[in-house]
C-alpha cells in the first residue's frame, strides 16, 4: 500500500497535464543540472558533484534539536520523504540566480524533473502535496501565483501540513499554540483589533494584552512597500487576515513581516 506521502505526490503529479505549465522565469537567470545524490531535508539536497541546493520560494518543516513534539517531527520526516520520492538519484534541472551561491554556499534554485506528463517544477509538487508552504521571500509574480494556486488546492484537500494531527494554520487567538511553533514558518489567522506605531515599528495587534497576545510587526521604513502593494497597515484594523512568516517570541508570539504578500485579507 502506498504511504500517505506517496499518494499525495501521485495525486499532484497526475494533475500535471491539467495545470498551467510551470513558468520558466521564476528566477530568470542561469541554468544548471545534476543528479541528486542525497536529500538533506524537505527543501534541500546534494548533487553528485557535491553542490548543495536549497529550493527557492518554499518553506518546509525542519527538525529542531531538542524538540520532543512527535507531530512536528513526523511532519519534517514526511516532507523529507516527499522530496526523496521526487528527486533521489534522478537528474534535476535548475534555474539559479546569476549572483551565485548564498552565504552558506548553497545554490538557491527552482528545480525541474521529468514526469510521464512532461516537466514538473519540484516546488509546485511539494506544495501541491501539502509538504511545503509558499515562503515569505520575494518571487516573480507569475511564479508566486502559480505556487499559491497549488497551495490553495492542497489546503482545500487537507493534504499533508493542512490536515491533522499537525495543522499548519494556527489561530491568533490561541497565543500558546502559536508560540509553541517558535522558530518555525507558519500561517496565523485572526482578526486585527488595532494597529499602533511606536519607535519606528508598526504593531498589528490581535489581542488587547500586549505583549502576551500574537502580534505582527512591520518596520516603519518598510511601510511604503506595503502601500505600493495596495496594503495599508493601518487599514487592517477590524479585518480578518492570514499572516505567513517565522514565529518569534517577543514577550508573546510575533511574526515580523517585510513584504505585503505575507498578509492576506480574508473573509
Amino acid at each position: 500500500m502506498l504511504s500517505t506521502t506517496a499518494l499525495a505526490l501521485a495525486a499532484a503529479l497526475t494533475a500535471s497535464g491539467a495545470r498551467a505549465q510551470a513558468p520558466r522565469d521564476c528566477s530568470g537567470r542561469s541554468e544548471a543540472a545534476g543528479e541528486v545524490a542525497r536529500v538533506i531535508d524537505g527543501r534541500s539536497f546534494l548533487l553528485a558533484d557535491g553542490r548543495e541546493v536549497r529550493l527557492a520560494a518554499i518553506e518546509t518543516p525542519l527538525p529542531i534539536p531538542g524538540d520532543e513534539d512527535e507531530d512536528r517531527r513526523e511532519a519534517a520526516l514526511a516532507s523529507k520523504a516527499a522530496l526523496e520520492t521526487l528527486l533521489l538519484h534522478r537528474e534535476v534541472g535548475l534555474l539559479v540566480p546569476a549572483s551565485g551561491p548564498d552565504r552558506y554556499g548553497r545554490l538557491v534554485a527552482y528545480a525541474f524533473v521529468r514526469t510521464p506528463s512532461g516537466e514538473a517544477m519540484v516546488q509546485r509538487e511539494m506544495v501541491a502535496a501539502g509538504h511545503a508552504l509558499v515562503s515569505a521571500a520575494g518571487a516573480v509574480a507569475t511564479c508566486r501565483t502559480y505556487l499559491r494556486s497549488a497551495e490553495r488546492d492542497a489546503r482545500n484537500a487537507g493534504f499533508g501540513l493542512w490536515g491533522d494531527p499537525y495543522h499548519v494554520l494556527k489561530q491568533a487567538s490561541n497565543s500558546p499554540d502559536v508560540l509553541a511553533e517558535q522558530g518555525r514558518f507558519l500561517l496565523v489567522r485572526g482578526k486585527v483589533l488595532s494597529v499602533r506605531e511606536s519607535g519606528g515599528i508598526v504593531y498589528v495587534n490581535f489581542g488587547r494584552r500586549r505583549p502576551e497576545q500574537f502580534t505582527v510587526t512591520i518596520l516603519k521604513r518598510n511601510e511604503g512597500a506595503f502601500m505600493s502593494g495596495g496594503l495599508t497597515p493601518k487599514a487592517l484594523a477590524g479585518r480578518n487576515v492570514e499572516v505567513r512568516g517565522w514565529v518569534e517570541e517577543r514577550g508573546g508570539p510575533a511574526i515580523e513581516v517585510t513584504r505585503p504578500e505575507q498578509i492576506e485579507v480574508v473573509n
